[in-house]
């Protein structure tokens, strides 16, 4: 058999597998049709379906209403004030004689407005604040990314798991096919009992891998369902991925500078470095004077509402400029200076680590190419040792150890094919990571 027609029917998708799951399953799989999904249909549901993107979104929410609270205070506080008093007065030390006391009521009502004029801390910390919106939205990016590479990782490893059990069937069916070829063989008087018991055993050992591998794929598929928040009890069904096979120049087919504006980890520093001068600004302009402009207009009286109330207002500016207050200042500069030399230096550290996992990747990408052309000679090498056992034992020169030493070697093979290829697609999948999307994969997918 060529490669080429044993990698077809090895990527072959089996239904029976998604049956067999639901026995595992003691029968509660739903009826309800499969979910069909393809690679592209499942990164799409990560970003509204998925339970920690959701929820990181509700960071992303704080942030702007941190933002908000932080501007609020560069608007003028108006407040509506009223209060009823009853107070006792007494003379004391005033004058000699009987010590004369008072009681009186008073009841205002008066509208109080405060306004700050110039707080050039209140700005930079205003603008501050609504860098850590922007902070907030790279992470939830770079959470995204995270989430999809995990999603993109699942779909390719319950893929590979279904591949598996393609294998493993088809070591049955060549099981099969030794069994009844012993029998004959046997009964033609040219092999004896041991060849039957050992293409006996060779097929329980089979049998048994397919059990196993029914557990491994029940498994996969639920994790792919658990991360796409799919109904647990529906079966899906997977539209085949396959990635070019090209990686050809020995160096990246990107510039690492392009590669840096696209990664949410690096934009993340470089917004949390523009908010850490912004907090700098703000350290040093506590020192400062503020000015604030304040008023209040009302009514008062002796007693609510008794008809003799007076207007009453009062309105002024204040200058407040910082004395001594216990070093406070100096430590927030220090603090602020402090997390801007620690954001330079992320992130000089992570433009060397991108550049890093790009070279890297794509070594590893090079690498993995050339390990499936190596798996698919050895695939098309033990088939072809198996087919020179089978005549061997047909012909009687030999009994079937030689075939099944051979049907293990090409199950051997078989299944490092199918290995070699999910490595080479996560490895792919990885390099689109490192490009700083991971839906980049699905422009390398043959169609």
């Amino acid at each position: 058999m060529r490669p080429e027609q044993l990698m077809n029917g090895f990527f072959s998708f089996k239904t029976v597998a998604f049956a067999l799951a639901g026995v595992i399953a003691g029968g509660l799989m739903a009826e309800e049709p499969p979910v069909r999904l393809t690679l592209g249909e499942a990164l799409n549901r990560v970003e509204s379906e998925n339970l920690r993107v959701l929820l990181n979104r509700q960071f992303i929410e704080q942030a702007v209403q941190q933002a908000d609270r932080e501007r609020s205070f560069l608007f003028p506080q108006v407040n509506v004030e009223a209060s009823q008093t009853r107070s006792k007065f007494s003379t004391v030390g005033q004058a000699f004689g009987p010590l004369p006391q008072s009681t009186r009521n008073r009841f205002q009502a008066v509208i109080r407005g405060e306004a700050s004029l110039i707080d050039p801390a209140l700005i930079a910390s205003f603008q501050a604040a609504r860098k850590g919106v922007e902070i907030s939205e790279e992470e939830h990016r770079a959470l995204v990314q995270e989430v999809l590479q995990t999603t993109a990782g699942v779909y390719l490893a319950h893929q590979r798991n279904l591949r598996r059990f393609d294998v493993i069937e088809s070591n049955i069916e060549r099981a099969e096919v030794l069994l009844e070829l012993a029998r004959t063989q046997l009964d033609a008087g040219v092999a004896t009992e041991i060849d039957v018991t050992r293409a006996l055993v060779t097929l329980s050992e089979e049998r048994q891998s397919r059990l196993q591998q029914e557990t491994v794929v029940f498994e996969s598929a639920l994790n792919l369902k658990r991360l796409l928040d799919l109904d647990l009890r529906r079966d899906i069904e997977l539209e085949h991925f396959r990635a070019h096979r090209e990686a050809d120049s020995e160096e990246p087919d990107v510039e690492e500078r392009a590669v840096l504006r696209d990664r949410p980890d690096y934009l993340t520093a470089e917004r949390r470095l523009e908010q850490n001068k912004l907090e700098q600004r703000a350290a040093a302009w506590e020192r400062f004077p503020t000015l604030v402009a304040f008023g209040d207009y009302g009514r008062a009286a002796e007693v609510a509402f008794d008809d003799e109330d007076q207007e009453i207002w009062s309105a002024g500016i204040a200058v407040s400029v910082p004395i001594f207050e216990g070093f406070r200042i100096r430590s927030n500069r220090m603090l602020a200076n402090s997390r801007r030399r620690a954001t330079e230096i992320e992130i000089r550290d992570l433009e060397r680590e991108i550049s890093s996992e790009l070279l890297f990747a794509w070594q590893d990408l090079r690498s993995r190419l050339a390990q499936i052309e190596v798996a698919e000679e050895n695939v098309a090498l033990a088939e072809d040792e198996l087919r020179l056992a089978r005549i061997r034992f047909e012909q009687g020169v030999a009994d079937n150890r030689e075939v099944i030493d051979a049907l293990n070697r090409v199950s051997q093979a078989s299944d490092n094919l199918v290995e070699a290829f999910f490595e080479y697609n996560l490895t792919r999948l990885e390099y689109a990571r490192v490009r700083g999307d991971v839906r980049l994969l699905l422009g390398d997918q043959v169609m």
